[in-house]
């Protein structure tokens, strides 16, 4: 129902202490749109409970709908937070050819419903979980809302990142809102601007790190971060290839729920079945998967994803999401009974792809 890979250093540290919510300190969330439904279930228990048996501070880091993730995770009430976001994304409904503008703002309005009244300041003054978003700037043609200018660029993009990945700084810069500075250590050098979040930046930053090319708007000139035009963090990050501390002796644990058994570096690589990630990147690191069973259980045999909102009537769509955000509880379930059982530390496999 539940697997549960790990590097070999965090394999180790749960032998020796076994699986233990004091031994993480970072929770990682990527983008997907849609695909984070099957994750609901875990997202609904992790800091209610299994976080609330440990004191330290965790860092919760995420792109897009990772990053949505991670402003529930650090309000006051998280599973209440994590329900409102499953509710109100689960049940949009679009126009029959929706604009940017059109999508832009459904996910302004979900956003808002969200964070209700107290959001912004539970997120600014939570004393454990410090939220942070990674947004991407964009340089060039990129930075243009005329898509046929916009496309152009991104074709530019998708061809120097081909080449190499380095060359993604010719169009994009990292840029991470935090409640705290971030350490991350990337392999590629593509660069990090720190922002800290404010009143005045958070909703700006956390809408832009979901603000997909084409499909979105973008979003302008973010207090603190300077001018520019800002873009989804999955641009440069979407399943993630860095270290965020350098794994000394008695470094903390990553948490990491994913859909998915192989995690994609950037947007751009998603059709790039030779960049793999970097072992140093997935050392410390636990993965929490959904089984490919358990996805052949789901109604038509697959998670949600964007792609439901062409295929499928909102009366096909809807109570098909439904029903996945209800299963996503059993993967909850499992996880916490394994932890119970003890039988969660003969569970963990290593990662499935290959590593450099």
């Amino acid at each position: 129902m539940l697997d549960i890979y790990s590097g070999p250093y965090a394999k180790q540290k749960i032998r020796e202490h076994g699986f233990n919510a004091e031994l993480f300190d970072t929770i990682l969330g990527a983008s997907g749109g849609p695909k984070w439904f099957v994750l609901a279930g875990l997202d609904r228990t992790l800091v209610s409970e299994f976080f609330a048996t440990s004191n330290q501070s965790i860092d919760v880091i995420g792109t897009s709908a990772g990053a949505f993730r991670a402003a529930c995770m650090c309000q006051q009430d998280s599973r209440a937070a994590i329900d409102r976001l499953a509710h109100f994304y689960s049940n949009t409904i679009y126009s029959d050819k929706p604009s940017p503008a059109e999508i832009s703002q459904s996910a302004a309005d979900i956003l808002g419903k969200m964070l209700g009244e107290t959001g912004v300041k539970e997120i600014l003054t939570n004393s454990r979980f410090k939220a942070h978003f990674i947004v991407a700037r964009s340089k060039g043609l990129v930075a243009s809302e005329n898509s046929k200018l916009q496309m152009l660029g991104l074709i530019q993009s998708a061809f120097a990142n081909m080449r190499s990945r380095t060359r993604l700084t010719r169009y994009f810069d990292r840029v991470t809102f935090g409640t705290q500075p971030l350490n991350i250590i990337d392999p590629y050098h593509l660069g990090n601007q720190f922002v800290p979040l404010t009143e005045d930046n958070l909703e700006p930053a956390l809408l832009a790190s979901g603000s997909i090319p084409m499909v979105m708007s973008g979003i302008s000139d973010i207090p603190g971060a300077g001018q520019g035009m800002y873009r989804d963090g999955g641009i440069t990050d979407y399943h993630f290839d860095l270290q965020f501390s350098k794994h000394q002796k008695n470094a903390g644990l990553t948490l990491y729920p994913h859909f998915y058994p192989r995690p994609i570096t950037g947007w751009f690589d998603k059709r790039l079945t030779h960049r793999i990630p970097h072992a140093a990147s997935y050392n410390n690191v636990v993965m929490l998967v959904p089984s490919r069973e358990f996805v052949a259980s789901l109604p038509y045999g697959k998670i949600s994803d964007r792609n439901d909102f062409a295929k499928m009537t909102p009366e096909q769509r809807i109570p098909y999401w439904q029903t996945i955000l209800s299963e996503s509880d059993r993967l909850a379930e499992h996880f916490f009974d394994a932890i119970k059982t003890g039988r969660i530390v003969d569970e963990i496999k290593d990662f499935e792809f290959a590593v450099k």
